[in-house]
This record gives C-alpha cells, sequence and structure tokens, in this order.
C-alpha cells in the first residue's frame, strides 16, 4: 500500500502490509495525533497549517513533526496553496489498513457490512476449536 514500494520489490505483500500497518498504527499511537485527526475530520477534513497550529498548545516544530508523521503514514495529506499549507485528512486510510490487519487475526469489524457483530451478542465463553 506505500506508494514508495514499486510493484518489484523484494519484500513480500504480506511484509509489506505489515509495514505498511505499523506506519498507521505507530502514528495513531500518539494521543496529540489522533486529536488531528479529530481536529481534521470536525472541520471538513480540511485545515491550513496556521489553523492546525492555532489549535493545540504545542510549538510549531512539535506540531510540525506531528502532521510529518500523519502524512508518511498516509493518515494525511498535504496540498501547498501558494505560501499555504493545507492537510486533508483520507478518510478511507483507516479503514484500509483494518481491512488488510483485522482479517489476518480473525477479525471482521463493521465496515464490512456489519457482519463481525453477528452472533457474538449472546457468545459465551471461548469459541470452539476448528
Amino acid at each position: 500500500m506505500d506508494p514508495s514500494d514499486s510493484a518489484g520489490s523484494a519484500k513480500p505483500r504480506g511484509l509489506r502490509d505489515l509495514e505498511d500497518c505499523d506506519r498507521v498504527f505507530g502514528a495513531l499511537a500518539h494521543a496529540t495525533r489522533r486529536h488531528i485527526l479529530q481536529v481534521l475530520h470536525a472541520r471538513n477534513g480540511a485545515m491550513s497549517a496556521g489553523e492546525l497550529a492555532g489549535r493545540f498548545e504545542h510549538s510549531w516544530p512539535t506540531t510540525s513533526r506531528h502532521l510529518r508523521v500523519l502524512v508518511a503514514a498516509g493518515l494525511i495529506r498535504e496540498r501547498r496553496q501558494g505560501r499555504t499549507r493545507h492537510y486533508v485528512l483520507d478518510r478511507d486510510r483507516v479503514t484500509t489498513v483494518l481491512d488488510l490487519w483485522l482479517p489476518s487475526i480473525g477479525v471482521h469489524h463493521a465496515h464490512q457490512g456489519h457482519r463481525g457483530h453477528q452472533g457474538q451478542q449472546g457468545h459465551q465463553g471461548p469459541r470452539p476449536e476448528t
């Protein structure tokens, strides 16, 4: 899923997918970065760098570092208009990563038509071995 990976990459796809998940989960691991995503969502998915910086008590270099991590993980995109940078939320990115990762541990999630929750309400104890 990483645009920098070429189709001829020597790494197996499963390893590339796992590294992609690691980038996203690593970016989501910090509360400030999760908050940035929430603020972007609340503001219709896009804000200028100055607007974002004004929302946080961090110094600009700290906020800028968090934004770079989010961009590197593909959770937001940077769009330049003249001298102003705008950050745009990629709403599908987390879903894409969850679609890769959750099935690998046997979990189906709500994005998949709410199938992941069927039959779980009355479930007691561990599932039987197959």
